[in-house]
């Protein structure tokens, strides 16, 4: 099967953003039924179904880039582990409320710069995708702005657990702007993107009485291919129908 590696840039690119998308939408999906509250449910359901979009547009556009007859399914559910190239933040376990919630404040805020770069792109199906996406992440990265302040800044126990999802979370995040292909006038530059998003995540973490946790490691090598335990385990569920029942329909 076609790696990475031998895509064109502009089909890696958007199978790595593509696959953030995917993934994550995965993890959230997890939430319905298991929310703290039934509007939550909801809530959460809806930013996986948003997220679901973007991945589709790009898994899609990847295949068209690409030339080999891939479709958005095929690069969805006939792929192993070693050929996704989403970062590993979005494959990391919920753990608990704040968990996910500091993992959605990191990857949400990130989104958000990385679309309303792409607004200007030169690439048409990524400018356009971006139009609308920049408005569905600007939701999500509210949405868990609002649960962030609400757990940082409520109860000693709600402080601590938030605090803690933090500092789960923050080993990941370095690798969302880690340096990528150029693609000039194209693709967003992801260290770009940075300075932004820190000053959106230091006036939140400040509001709800955080700290940006310092972590002694980091997350590496997520875009060509290295993962951890956690997404085989996740693609075996997302996988299983389509793999056991290859080519049907209903």
């Amino acid at each position: 099967m076609t790696g990475v590696r031998t895509l064109l840039p502009l089909a890696a690119y958007a199978l790595a953003l593509g696959d953030d998308a995917l993934i994550l939408a995965q993890r959230l999906g997890e939430w319905v039924a298991r929310a703290p509250q039934i509007e939550e449910d909801v809530a959460l359901a809806n930013i996986a179904l948003d997220l679901l979009g973007q991945a589709r547009t790009l898994l899609s556009y990847a295949g068209e880039v690409e030339g080999a007859g891939r479709d958005e399914d095929d690069l969805a559910y006939q792929r192993d582990d070693r050929d996704f190239r989403n970062v590993q933040l979005v494959e990391i376990p919920n753990g608990d409320f704040a968990v996910t919630m500091a993992r959605q404040l990191v990857f949400s805020a990130y989104q958000y710069e990385l679309y309303t770069a792409l607004l200007t792109s030169a690439d048409p199906t990524l400018a356009g995708l971006a139009g609308k996406a920049v408005k569905e992440v600007a939701y999500h990265r509210d949405h868990a702005t609002q649960w962030v302040l609400r757990l940082g800044d409520g109860t000693d126990l709600s402080h601590a657990r938030m605090q803690a999802g933090l500092d789960q979370v923050w080993p990941y995040t370095d690798e969302l702007f880690d340096p990528a292909d150029q693609l000039p006038g194209v693709a967003a530059d992801p260290a770009a993107l940075r300075p932004a998003w820190q000053r959106y995540i230091t006036e939140v973490l400040s509001e709800a009485t955080c700290h940006q946790p310092e972590p002694r490691w980091r997350s590496r090598g997520g875009r060509d291919g290295l993962h951890t335990e956690h997404l085989g385990h996740l693609l075996a569920e997302m996988q299983h129908l389509n793999r056991s029942h290859p080519g049907a329909t209903w």
